[in-house]
């Protein structure tokens, strides 16, 4: 390492660490009358959120709670997982996000791993805890999260109910100075085989994050998301990876910051209009769900800014989103990132340009933020040119990246090795840096010797008229090896097949977009694609249903 000149500190200099209650006391410094807000239900200052945090603290710390230990919540998107973000790790312990989407068999698995200690149960996930209780290793109590008020529940070692507790505890406390490399957060992932595999972040990580993803969200002319006079509303589940790290943002600016519990798309519709949401965030799934909404119909969001990320945005999105108002911003980043690595920007060479060229451009990964560095990498571990055609994997380096998998550490090498962090996508990088993601390497399609973008197909097939939503995947080909298969869903009303799909991309073809022999041979008609527990195109499942199909001979196929 270069020796570089390093003076020394004044004896009583203060060594600062970077905590998440450096980011608590902004908001409320700010803007203390500015309103969190929960479903229709209950709206309160950020001064008072600031005292609910320190009850919270207390009742942790009344019930055992130490440095160190984990908690977890099972809840939906809520002032109390606000609270909880900042309280929890504040005093020294671990917040553990539960994706209570996954399967009960997965959740314990991911308890006992992580060895939470306590739990905050909403009563809605009562039931469905009663089920693990029996098998959980480390839990020791339980605590009650209620929006109708219910004082009991069959918990084990229930604690008591959340607001009551609360309404007992001090509004005061002491938040002691600590390591900022301390674990703050941890939550885990799923993959294609395996369990699900924890990743973890530090308080120093989650501070620098946050101070990035501020930048980029106010900053960036071409693309000004989020500033202290919006108002925010994640569609974001908060067990995803701290709904991608916004609420920090929003709580350290002082914004105003609306939590729609479950997602309704008819509620978070009447939210957006009742609390003049301005800034929210979700995959296209969850964005389809509320523009095709009853509550939607008609309407015009002009002034609703969306980031897009999760799943790729395709163009047809991005532009029936424009057609009812809402600015759709793509970003890019994975649960081993905290999220964000890159986000969508137009830049003075693009603001001349066509809006065709800009659209392109939107919808791509973007440029990476700061203090973030991308590369491309062969399976050799050599770096490859940033020339727009050379495709290898994506690779990263920034301060915010899990350091490797708890209790995983063959995994985590796996995920460091040559020193890079491997996202398993592959990509280009432009000379202008912009990162195009081309497929997960896993769902990259090899056919005839040649390779397939299933994203890049999703995205020209979801530009015919009868598309409302699209997955590409691979299937054996006895032939070509493997060759793309379209899952289709249909707006109401229109019809489709393989024959008239294949008349669509023959253009496509012809302008030098795709290859003749990507155009998919075998196309089904569905009225739902499965998706994973974060609202991901689960091409997993996919192709286990294709198979199925295949070998029943589904009435629903279409073939060339």
């Amino acid at each position: 390492m270069l020796q570089t000149r390093i003076l020394p500190a004044a004896d009583n200099a203060y060594a600062y660490p970077l905590l998440i209650k450096r980011l608590l006391l902004s908001g409320a410094r700010y803007e203390k009358t500015r309103e969190i807000v929960y479903r229709d239900q209950l709206r309160y200052s950020y001064a008072t959120f600031n005292e609910r945090v320190a009850r919270l603290a207390n009742v942790l710390s009344a019930a055992g709670v130490k440095a160190g230990d984990t908690v977890a919540v099972m809840d939906w998107d809520s002032h109390r997982y606000l609270e909880c973000m900042f309280a929890i790790p504040m005093i020294g312990a671990v917040l553990h996000t539960i994706n209570i989407r996954l399967s009960p068999e997965q959740i314990l698995y991911t308890m006992n791993h992580a060895e939470d200690k306590l739990v905050l149960v909403n009563s809605e996930f009562v039931g469905l805890y009663q089920g693990i209780a029996g098998q959980l290793t480390t839990v020791q109590s339980t605590l009650l999260l209620s929006d109708a008020g219910e004082q009991n529940a069959a918990l084990p070692n229930l604690l008591g109910e959340y607001e009551s507790l609360l309404a007992g505890a001090s509004s005061h406390y002491d938040f002691p100075d600590f390591d900022e490399n301390s674990l703050a957060t941890t939550f885990y992932t799923t993959g294609t085989t395996g369990n699900p595999k924890g990743v973890y972040f530090t308080h120093r990580q989650l501070v620098l994050h946050t101070l990035s993803m501020a930048s980029v969200l106010g900053s960036l002319d071409s693309i000004r998301l989020m500033g202290s006079d919006d108002v925010y509303m994640p569609i974001t589940p908060m067990f995803h990876v701290h709904a991608w790290g916004v609420p920090y943002v929003a709580t350290m600016l002082g914004v105003k910051q609306v939590y729609p519990g479950r997602y309704d798309p008819e509620l978070l519709v009447r939210l957006w209009r009742d609390e003049q949401v301005t800034f929210s965030h979700c995959v296209p799934t969850i964005l389809q769900m509320v523009m095709h909404a009853k509550a939607a119909e008609g309407v015009d969001f002009a002034g609703w800014k969306l980031i897009i990320g999760g799943s790729a945005l395709n163009t047809s999105l991005y532009r029936a989103a424009k057609a009812k108002g809402i600015q759709l911003t793509a970003a890019y980043g994975m649960s081993e990132t905290c999220p964000l690595i890159s986000c969508a920007h137009i830049n003075d060479e693009l603001r001349a340009a066509g809006d065709d060229e800009q659209v392109t451009y939107r919808v791509k990964a973007g440029i990476p933020v700061p203090l973030v560095d991308a590369a491309l990498m062969d399976a050799e571990g050599r770096f490859l040119a940033h020339d727009g055609e050379s495709q290898g994997e994506l690779v990263l380096r920034a301060p915010w990246l899990t350091q490797g998998y708890f209790r995983e550490p063959q995994k985590g090498a796996e995920l460091w090795e040559h020193g890079w962090m491997h996202t398993g996508d592959v990509a280009c990088i432009d000379s202008m840096g912009y990162i195009d993601i081309r497929d997960r390497i896993k769902d990259v399609i090899k056919t005839g010797g040649e390779w397939v973008s299933s994203l890049e197909l999703e995205d020209l097939i979801s530009q015919h008229a009868a598309v409302r939503e699209v997955a590409v995947v691979g299937v054996p080909d006895p032939q070509w090896g493997e060759r793309p298969f379209a899952l289709l869903v249909l707006r109401d009303g229109q019809a489709l097949d393989a024959r008239q799909l294949k008349e669509h991309l023959k253009p496509f073809v012809e302008q030098g977009h795709i290859n003749k022999w990507a155009i998919p041979t075998q196309v089904a008609i569905v009225t739902e694609i499965p998706k994973t527990s974060v609202g991901k195109l689960d091409k997993k499942r996919i192709r286990l249903d294709i198979q199925q199909w295949q070998a029943a001979g589904s009435p629903f196929l279409s073939t060339l």
